[in-house]
């Protein structure tokens, strides 16, 4: 499956009638997509850049309830995050993963320690997890060494879980393509087709080649992300979406030790920002700011929210003295929010919405961790119009279940790794290893095999899918891991079937993307983020400077109260 000369096929193939056309390669197009194919529906799926290129692969990789959506009121959203997480975590071994939270609450922190205890009471009970939360200050030190305790007033753990996120996207459509789906990317829906007065149908350009491909479906299904609004234009419908961006720095994990996730509040603004474990490094997050640039650019983190970032570092870890030097790499992802005018972003509304509009079904917004649900609904939508189709069992495995033994990798822990990630392709994955290939990448979690097995059978059309998307040595590695670039094109420069200009004009490319979107801006263009931290503590202080007048004046008021009343009392009796 996805062998050289694949494309070709799946091109030709796209050339004919189908029941449900998929636009849109992320996790919500992939979710569709895997759910119709298991229904036994003849179902295609169009990217129009490489799967998970967007926001699927730019997540903050966590796999959650939504603590934040349980503060808003919203109890059905969060109670379906957090059965859909139980599920996944039971399903889906070695690709969804614990990741323990802990809560610290320093000095002046809102909600207090009451508060806090119950929404998170209640949040683990809604996932059916009974445990203490509480942690005991001794206990919670050790658990967490480097949070300035003087300041802290209390502690907290729950539970979430973690995955690489462009992993389950690939995992996702290559089992629906196994199914009998028909899935490609770099190809791009330029253009709707119409049938009495509906949609019937878009005009494909192949983005990687030239041909232009006319696909008919029964039901057009727009997944597009923060892209949704371009196609839903063209039915004469009203923009809606607001991007949002979130930016991330990845830190080495020896130089920001973590050893689960921790979650505290921005000193500036007071949003919860996290740093947990991830892939071997600490991933730090997020901000969450209106993307004013071009959707088809690739979005990078801006100098304000490095600093911003920096800033949340330097409060919460104080005696690592962390700096932008100990940064490896940094991504950016656009977050497809339905606009409602809301001043604050961070106050827009993370639900997905599914809207018909002359025959496109748009589905936008949304979580990855209700991915699942999220596309059982849309197909609900999708075949009511159509009795003959009708899905499977809601309680089917959410992705086909596996054998967590590898034959050929001795070692358990990476059998299941390598078995979450590739599914039913792992054992072929080891059988394809070349000798010394089942080594790992140098500061990865990584086999040499799996650059191998990319290449070769998982659509890589550009380096950069290959090392941003399939195997994450963009992120992970300084540099982009331009250190093993020789060792990687011994092993994929075949598999590829790309001559060497065409390597070499891949690798400057890749490069050039690497440093412009992935790594950190200008030095000089980053503002002082000591400075704010500074400033902020000085206002604090002025303002505690102030409550204490405030509380002093109101005590010398209050005396002054009770012994006029004693005085009054007093001369009252002598009268």
């Amino acid at each position: 499956m996805w062998e050289r000369g694949w494309r070709e096929k799946a091109l030709a193939s796209l050339n004919s009638e189908f029941d449900i056309l998929v636009i849109g390669g992320g996790v919500t197009g992939a979710g569709i997509f895997h759910e119709a194919a298991k229904s036994g529906v003849k179902v295609a799926l169009v990217e129009q850049r490489d799967f998970a290129w967007g926001t699927s692969s730019r997540s903050s990789k966590l796999v959650h309830g939504g603590l934040r959506y349980l503060k808003e009121g919203k109890i059905g959203l969060t109670l379906e995050s957090v059965r859909e997480r139980k599920r996944l975590l039971s399903e889906v071994p070695g690709l969804i993963q614990p990741l323990g939270f802990l809560l610290p609450l320093f000095k002046g922190d809102k909600p207090g320690r009451w508060l806090t205890s119950a929404g998170l009471e209640f949040y683990e009970l809604l996932g059916m997890n009974f445990r203490r939360h509480k942690i005991p200050s001794e206990k919670f030190k050790l658990m967490a060494p480097h949070l300035p305790t003087h300041e802290l007033k209390a502690g907290f753990q729950y539970a979430d879980a973690q995955t690489d996120d462009a992993r389950l996207v690939l995992r996702l459509i290559r089992e629906g393509v196994s199914l009998g789906g028909v899935a490609i990317n770099y190809a791009r829906a330029e253009e709707l087709k119409w049938e009495n007065e509906k949609v019937a149908g878009v005009r494909v350009a192949d983005k990687a080649g030239s041909d232009n491909i006319i696909v008919r479906a029964r039901v057009v299904i727009n997944a597009t992300g923060v892209w949704a609004d371009r196609l839903r234009v063209l039915t004469g419908a009203n923009a809606r979406l607001r991007p949002l961006r979130g930016s991330h720095l990845l830190l080495p994990g020896w130089r920001a030790p973590v050893s689960q996730a921790i979650s505290f509040r921005h000193p500036m603004d007071h949003r919860p920002v996290f740093a947990f474990p991830w892939e071997g490094v600490t991933l730090v997050g997020t901000t969450d700011l209106d993307h004013d640039h071009p959707l088809d650019a690739e979005p990078s983190i801006l100098p304000n929210e490095v600093a911003y970032l920096l800033a949340a570092l330097n409060f919460a870890f104080p005696a690592l003295n962390l700096t932008a030097q100990d940064v490896i790499s940094t991504f950016a992802g656009v977050r497809p929010v339905v606009g409602s005018g809301k001043e604050d972003p961070s106050k827009e509304s993370r639900d997905y919405v599914i809207w018909q509009e002359k025959g496109l079904l748009t589905v936008t917004g949304g979580k990855l961790t209700t991915f699942r649900s999220t596309a059982r609904h849309a197909l609900q939508v999708a075949f009511a119009h159509f009795p003959n189709f009708a899905l499977t069992p809601d309680s089917n495995p959410a992705l086909n279940p596996i054998s967590m033994k590898v034959p050929g990798l001795n070692d358990s822990q990476q059998a299941t790794r390598l078995a979450g990630r590739y599914g039913s392709d792992a054992s072929a994955l080891v059988q394809a290893a070349k000798l010394g290939e089942l080594e790992l990448i140098p500061g990865t979690a990584y086999h040499w095999a799996e650059l191998r097995w990319a290449a070769r059978c998982e659509a890589v059309v550009h380096l950069d899918d290959l090392l941003l998307r399939r195997v994450r040595l963009g992120l992970l590695l300084p540099e982009g891991g331009v250190q093993h670039l020789a060792r990687i094109r011994d092993i994929c420069q075949p598999e590829l079937g790309w001559d060497d200009s065409r390597w070499q004009q891949e690798e400057a490319a890749y490069l050039k993307l690497w440093r412009e979107c992935y790594s950190l801006p200008d030095p000089q263009s980053i503002p002082d983020w000591r400075e704010q931290l500074q400033h902020k503590a000085e206002e604090a202080e002025i303002k505690h400077k102030g409550v204490k007048f405030l509380e002093k004046i109101l005590l010398v008021a209050f005396l002054g109260l009770g012994m006029w009343r004693l005085l009054r009392r007093k001369k009252v009796k002598t009268a």
